[in-house]
């Protein structure tokens, strides 16, 4: 077995995992450690976790060392020094002209690096915005086009449940979510009711999908043919979390609601979406 820690290097970001060594760490320290991108600082937010070394496919690296006062002084001129670079980036796309949108900075730890996320509707030629920053900055220089999503994510916010945004508060990855999922959860198609500040659908429709799945598997849907106490009938809407069905009864305009338990299914229906439906949400299920 191997003991290893937990490491964040965003405050909600994946967690990459390392080996201790005989350091005693606890949520909340900062180590240094080497990743794919050089020399970085973490902070521990897993502990004491012994695991079989043979469940990773790639062996964990050890931890260089707890980060002192020294490291932690660089981080802050970093953070500094990532503010004073945000501002120099947005008068340097001001004046190349280019059609992108500034998002954020980061700095490596070691400083062999600058990162800048922007966001952009089309593809845009920054190579000469580059060598512009290189020769400010005397790093090296990387320009990465992000999501819309991703943007959400770095710069938070509030969701129209008033509260922050899930992707800045919690989720370390985003879940794919499919417009499927809200029509099979029986919301209204409405983009402004399902979508989230992004503009695509909201996370948090993933969170229950499991659930309404289940509830699914011993439902009617609306469309399916049934055999109630008061005869044959179709029905026209279906309440998954109560169980009650309303169902219009053959050659007559009674329109009666009685529990799925109480009906026999003689043919189930199917849950569609129709083109118009796909073409009103067209752009909510993309990144």
């Amino acid at each position: 077995m191997l003991k290893i820690i937990g490491v964040r290097f965003k405050s909600v970001g994946k967690i990459y995992y390392f080996d201790p060594g005989d350091a005693e760490l606890k949520n909340g320290d900062k180590v240094i450690v080497e990743t794919s991108r050089g020399v970085e600082c973490g902070e521990v937010v897993m502990t004491d976790r012994e695991i079989d070394e043979t469940s990773f496919k790639n062996p964990i690296k050890p931890i260089i060392k707890k980060a002192d006062e020294r490291d932690l002084k660089t981080i802050e001129r970093n953070k500094q020094r990532e503010q004073e670079a945000f501002e120099i980036c947005k008068q340097k796309i001001e004046a190349h002209k280019l059609k992108m949108d500034l998002i954020d900075v980061e700095c490596t730890f070691s400083n062999n690096k600058m990162l800048f996320y922007f966001t952009a509707e089309n593809r845009v030629d920054f190579r000469e915005l580059v060598k512009d920053l290189a020769s400010v900055f005397r790093t090296r220089i990387e320009l990465r086009q992000i999501g819309v999503r991703d943007e959400a994510k770095m710069l938070g916010g509030l969701g129209i449940c008033g509260q922050p945004f899930c992707c800045s508060r919690f989720l370390g990855d985003f879940q794919p979510v499919s417009i499927k999922m809200a029509k099979e959860q029986g919301l209204s198609l409405n983009p402004t009711k399902i979508s989230g500040c992004c503009g695509r659908l909201m996370c948090c429709l993933k969170y229950e999908q499991d659930s309404y799945e289940d509830l699914l598997k011993h439902t009617p849907k609306v469309g399916a043919i049934v055999k109630t106490t008061d005869g044959k009938g179709v029905v026209q809407e279906v309440n998954l979390l109560t169980g009650k069905l309303r169902v219009k009864i053959d050659r007559s305009d009674n329109v009666i609601t009685v529990k799925k338990d109480d009906v026999e299914v003689l043919k189930d229906g199917n849950i569609k979406i129709d083109k118009n439906e796909l073409k009103a949400l067209k752009g909510l299920e993309g990144k």
